[in-house]
This record gives structure tokens, sequence and C-alpha cells, in this order.
């Protein structure tokens, strides 16, 4: 994907103080004078930061402004090593909360929605971020956290909540014990907004038609904001990501060559207006695809595909 002026001006004005702000950069970039970089073929040659690197600095190496200016941290799971910890200025909050906003837009949800919030709160981006995202929006939230079923279908039906955010997995169990109590008719859902993990499309068929709901895919990660970066739309050709807020790239993964638009590789990617911890060039693992030309659906913000898996984490048996 081209680079535009003004990604590319949003990046050299990262650049340009990231090694006195940050002390992950000063050393990441060691030996490159970064304001050397002036067209994308320079940036192209920068080196790619990973997990791995964010894990070395823990807890808190990442952080690229001053104490004061931080006014909360996230962090990933841990699940597969030290986890790691993202500090957010109030307008990386703000930058979220609408970037957010706009994927609830792309979904066709307005401010006379309710929408019911069934992912985890906490130190884990997910619940908090579609919270911020509704109240940007201006629409009801029901931040119900997860679990506690009985309660949610309770909730559900007392508040006619007409759009349901969680996980695909999470989804299908609300919908099994929809059909099992026979109460689809009490219900108000007209959409769902799902993350945080791959489905197929069968799965996708059995929720949206057993719930009589529009789903559609979220896209984001701990380090990069969190959920809410990309969604896909009505049209459901590709997930529209935000090139105001991040420039993505495809890799080969084995050779970390930029790959043509179309081909698929590993998801790069930079944050273009990121303060508590900026990410250049960030390794996300995950595998997908930029897909060419304008959308049917008329957004001018250009497309990934889903995911397709990961480069990393991977098993193969027989």
């Amino acid at each position: 994907m081209e680079m535009t002026k003004e990604q590319l001006e949003l990046i050299t004005n990262q650049l340009a103080t990231i090694k006195e702000r940050s002390p992950f950069y000063a050393k990441k970039f060691e030996g490159i004078d970064v304001t050397d970089v002036r067209t994308q073929a320079d940036f192209e040659k920068l080196p790619f930061s990973e997990k791995d690197d964010l894990r070395a600095v823990y807890p808190l190496g990442l952080q690229a402004v001053p104490d004061e200016e931080v006014v909360r941290i996230h962090s990933s799971s841990g699940t597969t090593g030290t986890p790691v910890i993202i500090p957010y200025t109030q307008q990386d909050v703000i930058d979220w909360a609408t970037q957010f906003a706009r994927c609830y837009e792309m979904a066709g949800i307005t401010p006379l929605d309710r929408i019911q919030i069934t992912p985890g709160y906490g130190l884990w981006t997910a619940g908090i971020g579609f919270q911020l995202g509704a109240e940007r929006l201006g629409a009801m939230a029901i931040p119900m956290g997860p679990g506690n079923t009985e309660k949610q279908l309770e909730m559900m039906i007392d508040l006619q909540t007409t759009v349901l955010c969680s996980t695909s997995s999470y989804a299908l169990l609300l919908t099994e014990m929809v059909e099992q109590r026979g109460i689809r008719d009490q219900l108000a859902l007209k959409k769902g907004v799902m993350g945080s993990e791959r489905w197929g499309t069968k799965m996708r068929d059995r929720i949206q038609q057993e719930l009589g709901i529009q789903l559609y895919d979220i896209y984001g990660l701990t380090e990069i904001y969190g959920p809410g970066i990309s969604i896909s739309c009505d049209a459901d050709c590709g997930i529209h990501y935000f090139d105001d807020f991040i420039y993505m790239e495809i890799i080969d993964p084995a050779t970390g060559e930029v790959l043509p638009v179309g081909e698929e590789g590993e998801i790069v990617i930079t944050t273009l207006r990121k303060q508590g911890a900026p990410l250049i060039r960030y390794r996300t693992h995950d595998i997908s695809r930029l897909l060419p030309g304008q959308c049917p659906c008329g957004s001018p913000y250009p497309r990934h595909d889903r995911i397709m898996g990961r480069s990393d984490d991977m098993v193969k048996v027989k």
C-alpha cells in the first residue's frame, strides 16, 4: 500500500523526537539516524519491533511521555509469557474512542441503540474499549462484562438490547441458550460486533440466523489501542482500518520483505498518533492481506482481509 503524504508526515514527526522520548527506541534505533527517513523506502528499512521486545522492557519501558501525562495502563494477558504493559495518555484514550465510535457507525449503530458489552473489563482492553466507543457515539452502554449468562439474557430482554458485543464463542453460547428457552421473540437484537477470536462462516451463519442479527468483525490488539482499529461493513468485503491513526504493511513472515497489495502475509502496524507508547513497524503475527480498490460500501478507509491465522504459535499435527 502506498504511504500517503499525511501518513509520511505523521511518521517523520513521530521519529524526530522518538529516541529522546523513549529509552526503548533509543536502544532499538541505536546507530540509525531516524531523521534521515524521508520516503516510504527509507521507512521500510527501519527494524521491526515485536512482542518479545516489549516484554523485555516490562513494566513501563515503552513509555514515551512523562508520568504526569499517563492516565491509564492496559496489559496483554501474559498467558504466553511476561505481559506487555501499554501506557495511555488522555489523547490516546480519545483517539481510541474516536476509532471505536467509527466502527459502530460503520456497522450502522446509532445513539438510539442499546449496546450490551460482554467482554471482560480490567487490564484487558476489550470491555472498556467497547464502552468507550459507545459513550463517544452517544449510545446506551450496558456494561455487563463476561459470564453470568442468565443475567445477560434477563438484561437483554428487560432493556431491549439492540447490539451484542462479544467474542464469537460467547455469542454462540448465548445463541444456544436463546434457542433452548425459546425466547427469540422477546429480544430486540439487530446487530452483533464480534472480536478477539477467529471464527468460521458456519459459526457466523448460525449466530446470524438463530439470533436474527447482522454480524460485524472487529479487529485490534492491546499493543495498538485495543479492539476498534478496524471493522467489517455491510458489504462484508473485508475489514476497514483507520489509516489516519495506523499505517499497515503486509510482510513475508520469513524474510521481512514488504508484500504487494493482495498478497497474504503478516500484518505490521505503525501508530501514527499514539503518545504513551508509540509503535513503529510492530509485527502482530496475524496473517491477512490488504485488499485493493474501494469497497462497494463507499467508505474511504482501506481494507484488510479477515485474520487467517498466526505466523507464530503454530502446531502442525501429522
